[in-house]
């Protein structure tokens, strides 16, 4: 270690405190410095590593905000701010990590969410807001190895999705594969121009039979079999999927 003051080296001087804490001595000039602390993160964190990781393994595991916080013993806006920190490095990651990935079978799909309000509940002061209501989280797995190769957050509309098949462009190798997605338009032509050198497109949809009246009517229709469809290139077929084999 070298000192601040004369840029001399330095020698350990013993620990500081209950944390044993590494203290230098410069043998030029005599001063004394401890050695910096590892944050979490390497950011402003003040908790424990230990304690950062039971927090993000709460958080994994589906335990709820407050439900953590009391497993924890923090503050709910410090388990918030670990998310948001966690979210933003592993976001980073993907991005550095998957790039020009070959794949063969991608699968796009998006899950339903919503920010503050669902979108019904929203006042008409709130109408053009788009922070608030619903929201769907773009996600592109690789079939064969269950591969997240890349997801968007956003409004289910025509320029989110442009955005988040952009992403899977720059995540994927220059080869040919399969991409299935389900019936929504706007994955047409997102795909036919950002994806027309490398990509066949097929429609998945899956079809339900009616579900019967009486107090299982608000429940889905039982599995009935997938319609596929060529939208770009040639597809290879699934294999056959036999409804009597699959578990409710």
């Amino acid at each position: 270690m070298t000192c601040h003051n004369c840029r001399s080296q330095m020698v350990k001087a013993g620990f500081y405190g209950t944390k044993r804490i590494q203290r230098w001595k410069c043998q030029q000039c005599g001063k004394r410095f401890s050695e910096p602390p590892t944050r979490p993160f390497n950011t402003d964190v003040r908790l424990s590593q230990e304690t950062v990781v039971r927090i993000l393994h709460c958080l994994a595991e589906g335990c709820s905000v407050r439900s953590t916080a009391r497993l924890c013993d923090v503050e709910k806006r410090t388990v918030l701010n670990i998310l948001k920190i966690a979210g933003e490095r592993c976001e980073r990651l993907l991005e550095q990590t998957i790039s020009n990935v070959p794949v063969r079978d991608l699968e796009l799909d998006e899950c339903w969410s919503y920010v503050f309000k669902k979108e019904g509940h929203k006042h008409p002061s709130e109408a053009k807001d788009d922070q608030i209501g619903d929201q769907y989280t773009y996600v592109a797995i690789e079939r064969n190895t269950k591969l997240i190769v890349a997801w968007h957050l956003g409004r289910r509309d025509r320029q989110n999705t442009e955005q988040f098949i952009e992403k899977v462009r720059s995540a994927t190798a220059d080869q040919r594969f399969d991409v299935s997605t389900d019936a929504f338009i706007p994955y047409n032509d997102a795909i036919n121009v950002r994806l027309w050198d490398r990509a066949n497109h097929s429609i998945v949809v899956k079809v339900y039979d009616k579900p019967e009246e009486g107090r299982e009517r608000y429940s889905p229709g039982n599995f009935v079999t997938v319609e596929k469809s060529v939208q770009r290139g040639i597809i290879l077929p699934y294999p056959r999927y036999d409804p009597t084999t699959l578990s409710s």
